[in-house]
């Protein structure tokens, strides 16, 4: 594997050597292997240029001190200006010895341009955890060390790390964080159970009505006054001019959502006539939402 990572031209196994000290399976082949490779990267860390330089092997050499607990020697090698990636390890070499406190200071001493603000933020909330300083953990990483590809998915990694914390603080913290995009949290606050809270945000800023038809689809049944709610803001949204790749088909689906859910709530004239008067207030311009409903509502 060591051969392969050195032959590796582009990238695609370079965070191998991130793991060398978990595959070395003991402290004693992690040992042996640390002594194998850090000769030449206390060179490659040198702060002589002329000796200094990119070493393959220096993850390896750094995870297999840190698996071999040779925790002072590999605090002590990295002792130079270096990057991020490195540094690392010696901030998880003090927490492993015991020097929490200094390891959170190093690693927020480490914060610049070329580091990266997420793996910053995950290591230090990783030692907050491991010393049962959840509710600190919280408030100084727990919202920023958890972002998902999604908002709901940054919902779902926070409140599974954090399961002591109450949806309703959890989702507050995390809207806080994206002001003028709180309608994007509306999926973070149905999936939560939060139904109020779900129509609040997706009434303050755009949010997607493909999102919000299929919720009021998807509610009839069980939660018909939030389906209703969903599948009224759907329709907002569409004649504010909202929605990506929007076509007839979305605006009929999202009107005929919000009037099954109506008729389940026992509201379907009310809602309907909301809904005439809301297309009937549509904007200068293609008008595209009163062109397909018009003739539906008398318009």
């Amino acid at each position: 594997m060591f051969e392969a990572h050195q032959a590796d031209q582009i990238p695609y196994i370079e965070r191998l050597a991130d793991h060398w000290g978990e595959l070395c399976a003991s402290k004693e082949v992690a040992s042996a292997w640390a002594d194998k490779l850090v000769g030449i990267t206390r060179m490659a860390l040198s702060p002589d240029k002329n000796l200094r330089g990119h070493f393959h092997g220096t993850s390896a050499c750094l995870s297999a001190l840190y698996r071999a607990e040779r925790f002072d020697e590999l605090i002590d090698l990295l002792r130079v200006d270096t990057i991020w990636p490195y540094k690392q390890w010696a901030v998880r070499a003090m927490a492993a010895s015991g020097k929490k406190a200094e390891a959170l200071g190093y690693a927020e001493s480490c914060r610049s341009p070329w580091a990266n603000d997420h793996e910053v933020d995950s290591v230090c909330e990783e030692i907050l955890l491991s010393s049962g300083m959840r509710d600190e953990a919280y408030a100084r990483y727990g919202v920023r060390a958890n972002q998902g590809g999604t908002y709901l998915a940054t919902f779902r990694a926070v409140s599974k790390k954090y399961p002591h914390k109450a949806a309703g603080e959890v989702l507050a913290d995390l809207v806080k964080t994206t002001p003028g995009d709180e309608g994007k949290w509306f999926a973070a606050a149905k999936d939560a159970g939060l139904y109020d809270e779900a129509l609040a945000l997706a009434s303050r800023t755009p949010c997607d009505p493909k999102t919000l038809a299929r919720a009021a689809r998807d509610y009839t049944e069980k939660q018909p006054a939030f389906a209703v709610g969903a599948g009224l803001l759907s329709l907002y949204w569409l004649v504010q001019g909202y929605g990506y790749e929007i076509t007839s088909v979305a605006v009929w689906d999202a009107y005929r959502a919000t009037l099954a859910a109506a008729e389940r709530h026992g509201s379907a004239a009310e809602v309907r006539e909301r809904i005439r008067k809301m297309v009937a207030a549509e904007g200068a311009g293609e008008r595209f939402v009163t062109k397909v409903l018009g003739r539906e509502l008398g318009l």
